[in-house]
């Protein structure tokens, strides 16, 4: 026994030893990892802009990337990315910038901001080229901001037009014997059409299809830039199929030629001179963001809050918009005497009415303080707009989806779902009639869907009178161009919902500008998390959906999530988007 308890404590100790020098290795790793040390951009640079990549609104750090020894593979936020490509115009490392453009995974009004910021760069002199084996519309309509635009002699230029389709459940619904219980206001709230149509309604085709043809004739205008041919020209070669083969598009003068990714090289190096057998010094946008000093850091303060994702009540997660959250993080900014000005970045479908309203309360005791401007991205819907229609300055890009000022709820009934097909039963006691609505084990009685759709009209009726007091319009007016109809931000600013068209960097000097700054620098929250922060809130949730997604596909993986927001919407009054716009 004694043998036993000495090898026994002498393993535990040398366990103890190694997890105690494993430990002291990872951190020592980390440690060099992310040491201020600068890397180097080297002569005769070429930045990379891959389309590929999403690029959020704040930047997303990798902590496996870190670790693999990866880092400059972590993608920078947008605004980043335009204020990099602003510096590398005088930047004399820098010659030209390559984009890649074979898909691009980013929304229209993101790939608004970085055409422009291409165009912009164009002014330098220096080169712009791009690249794609299959280029997407999308990707299309960015690369086309380039000197030149060139596509794999065997590949494929998109040119077909857009379409979005929307999967609707009333049928399986209906054989599964459950009963959505809907209530809403306006009639273009679209949301819950897939629970209670077999099909688009007729005011949502209307909406689909104006804003639809408006994020189109901005790909039309991008083409007309490049081929010189007029949009309706463009418009029937995709109507009639005309441009099936890279070669076809070079006829039609949408790109500039079909060449081997070899020959796209050769290219890039008789642009910067250099030996044909030399490397070429690509750098990434992850890269170049450490290594040179892009953001100011001198002049007084002005909060840039990134508002990204579904509006919910509580703290959320990364990805959310928790009410509490963004409520403290206003407020900060409202309290600290160093801050200026607030800009607030909204890329937003709505959500939670209730979360919205509070959100809305905080910008407007803000905007008491101190100048509050709003940068509308993708998509500031709902109660996207709701938290944001009383900034003193709203700016969009003409492709932000926007609008869609409307409210509904859902409480399912799932009684015969339960008896019927599960055999499940259900009975209890109650002190009156309503304390146990709502239930999803019953179906409503009148007086209780009047009580509910008299709570959504309520709500809809204030977020129009937000509105109207943001936007100094009548309610009446508010009412005529609201109904839950989504607009692109071109239009939005014709109906005074926005107050221009431009960019987060038009609003960042918006907010200067009326906080009367000569200089400024840009103090950003969410304020970024340490390395085990970020490792323990990546890991699982990352690890789970990119297995999800290998599995059943990018596709499927969207409904998946679509259905999984349907189920944060039971039993809570929203203000949101109809379900996720996926265009192609």
């Amino acid at each position: 026994m004694r043998s036993f308890f000495k090898i026994f404590f002498a393993s535990f100790l040398a366990l103890i030893v190694f997890v105690f020098i494993g430990v002291l290795l990872l951190v020592g790793y980390i440690a060099s990892a992310t040491s201020g040390d600068k890397p180097e951009v080297g002569s005769k640079a070429v930045l990379v802009v891959d389309l590929t990549k999403q690029y959020n609104e704040q930047k997303q750090d990798d902590p496996m990337n870190l670790l693999s020894g990866n880092a400059d593979e972590n993608v920078p936020g947008l605004y980043d990315v335009v204020r990099m490509i602003e510096y590398a115009k005088s930047d004399s490392s820098v010659k030209g910038i390559y984009v890649k453009a074979d898909d691009n995974a980013n929304g229209f009004a993101a790939s608004e901001e970085l055409r422009n910021a291409l165009i912009d760069f164009k002014k330098s002199r220096k080169f712009v080229i791009a690249f794609g084996d299959v280029i997407s519309q999308k990707a299309y309509y960015v690369a086309s901001a380039a000197d030149k635009l060139y596509c794999n002699p065997k590949g494929t230029v998109d040119w077909r037009g857009l379409a979005t389709t929307l999967f609707f459940l009333k049928g399986a619904l209906d054989k599964l014997e459950i009963e959505p219980q809907i209530f809403y206001a306006g009639k273009f709230k679209s949301a819950t059409e897939p629970l209670r149509a077999y099909q688009m309604t007729e005011p949502n085709k209307l909406q689909t299809s104006v804003y639809l043809n408006d994020l189109y004739s901005r790909i039309l205008l991008s083409a007309q830039d490049k081929s010189k041919l007029d949009t309706a020209r463009l418009h029937e070669l995709a109507n009639t199929g005309a441009i099936q083969t890279a070669s076809e598009a070079v006829r039609y003068k949408l790109i500039d030629g079909v060449k081997y990714d070899d020959e796209v090289k050769s290219e890039i190096i008789q642009n910067i001179q250099i030996e044909p057998t030399r490397k070429i010094n690509f750098i990434s946008l992850g890269k170049y963001a450490k290594a040179v000093d892009f953001k100011p850091t001198e002049g007084s303060r002005i909060a840039m809050i990134y508002a990204e994702g579904e509006i919910i009540d509580g703290k959320g997660r990364d990805g959310e918009i928790g009410s509490d959250t963004y409520r403290n993080l206003i407020r900060k900014a409202r309290l600290d005497k160093n801050i200026k000005a607030i800009v607030f970045r909204v890329n937003s479908p709505g959500g939670s009415a209730l979360a919205s309203e509070e959100i809305w309360r905080e910008i407007t005791i803000a905007k008491k303080a101190k100048p509050v401007v709003v940068s509308f991205g993708d998509v500031a819907a709902s109660g996207g707009y709701y938290i944001s229609c009383n900034a003193d300055s709203i700016f969009a890009e003409p492709t932000t989806i926007t609008g869609s000022i409307g409210v509904f709820g859902i409480i399912p009934n799932m009684k015969k779902f339960m008896n019927n097909k599960l055999g499940i039963t259900f009975d209890g006691v109650k002190t009156g009639p309503f304390a146990d609505m709502p239930s999803a084990i019953r179906p409503l009685n009148p007086a209780e869907k009047h009580f509910i759709q008299n709570t959504v009209d309520t709500i809809y009726s204030v977020f129009k009178g937000r509105v109207a007091e943001g936007r100094k319009l009548s309610v009446e007016m508010v009412d005529s161009i609201a109904q839950g109809r989504v607009w692109t931000g071109q239009r939005a600013l014709t109906l005074r919902l926005v107050d221009r068209l431009g960019n987060i960097n038009d609003a960042v000097k918006c907010a200067a500008r009326m906080a009367k700054l000569t200089s400024y620098q840009l103090k950003e929250y969410p304020e970024s998390k340490n390395f085990i922060e970020k490792f323990l809130n990546k890991s699982t949730e990352e690890v789970r959906v990119k297995a999800i997604k290998e599995e059943i596909g990018e596709e499927q993986y969207s409904i998946l999530k679509q259905l999984r927001n349907l189920r944060n919407m039971i039993s809570v009054p929203q203000a949101r988007l109809p379900f996720e716009l996926t265009i192609r």
